[in-house]
């Protein structure tokens, strides 16, 4: 009755009703031209999700150039995650994850680029709209863009990956998988409209999510100052750095693996030498030289916005001041060996 009673609502005043997330389109063989064709929000300027949409945050967030990321996820009715000790929850087919960048602006915020990955029968796409200089459309950008934004005394050339970059990224193995949305990173309050809630406990009793245990563990929080540093280091790698540095990322025959379940010291560059000494280690001869920042090479490829040597190679244009501060004094409390 009460949805009836908003629909008529809706005609009195003109206005059409919100229509339903598009799902034929989103399991479509091409993505949409435009983001609004998909109907995944009810306004144009992609200010209202539509119903179904749920929003999320990450315990620790990958670094994208100090963006503001608003993320959100859409299953079918009816279909629901499962619960993953490690890895990504398991999404079922038709699953959108939803995450768009924006910065201050003078009107408020400037949505930048809104991402989606969609979860088709044959797997997850990557596709990417950019929004215009009105606010008013995002569209398709499958070969990526550069965008100039200026805020608060920084000037970023903000890079938009194309596809190719967003499937590097993404891959595991020789899967395209989504990175940020493990239980462990998950396993954190969110201010939702009715209230905080913890996330797994929500997406549980919401059925977005099946088989959670009642003890999960819980990424620790990067800039939370009352977590030890040790883990604050690790998570912040593991978000960062782990998609490619793992045992079945991009970058697997480095050696250098970087999630937070690993626990081979060597593994995770304490003394390790690299696999190619080229310019990207700077000179330097260790990954992670223990008790000497200044000597360690992850620290030199953090700190470059040199293309072939900075680290990440994509997804930031600028250096992570506060992130590097992290590694560098989880490196200098190492003991040196």
């Amino acid at each position: 009755m009460r949805r009836l009673a908003a629909l008529a609502l809706l005609t009195l005043a003109g206005l059409a009703p919100p229509q339903p997330v598009d799902e034929a389109l989103l399991l479509a063989a091409d993505p949409a031209p435009t983001l609004a064709a998909y109907h995944l929000f009810a306004d144009a300027g992609a200010r209202q999700p539509a119903a179904g949409l749920t929003p999320y945050a990450l315990n620790t967030p990958l670094f994208s150039d100090y963006a503001t990321k608003y993320r959100f996820v859409f299953m079918p009715k009816g279909r629901a995650a499962a619960y993953t000790a490690t890895g990504v929850v398991e999404f079922p087919v038709g699953t959108v994850l939803v995450k768009t960048f924006a910065y201050p602006a003078a009107s408020g915020e400037r949505f930048i680029e809104t991402r989606l990955l969609i979860r088709k029968g044959d797997g997850w796409v990557p596709n990417t709209y950019v929004w215009n200089a009105e606010q008013s459309e995002a569209v398709l950008k499958r070969a990526g863009a550069r965008m100039a934004v200026s805020y608060q005394g920084r000037a970023i050339d903000y890079a938009v990956p194309n596809v190719n970059q967003c499937k590097q990224c993404h891959l595991t193995g020789t899967t395209v998988t989504p990175i940020g949305p493990k239980a462990r990173n998950l396993n954190g309050d969110f201010a939702y409209a009715a209230g905080p809630e913890n996330q797994l406990a929500h997406w549980t009793r919401t059925g977005l999510l099946t088989g959670a245990p009642a003890q999960v563990p819980a990424t620790p929080v990067w800039d939370d100052a009352h977590a030890s540093l040790d883990g604050r280091a690790r998570a912040y790698l593991d978000s960062n750095c782990a998609h490619c540095h793992s045992r079945k990322g991009f970058a697997s025959n480095s050696g250098l693996y970087l999630d937070l379940e690993e626990t081979v010291p060597a593994a995770l560059g304490v003394g390790k030498r690299p696999v190619a000494a080229g310019r990207g280690s700077g000179g330097l001869q260790f990954a992670i030289a223990p008790g000497e920042p200044d000597a360690s090479i992850i620290v030199h490829r953090m700190e470059s916005t040199e293309p072939g040597v900075m680290m990440p190679q994509f997804g930031r244009t600028v250096t992570h001041a506060e992130g590097v501060a992290l590694i560098r004094a989880w490196i200098a409390a190492m003991p040196k060996q």
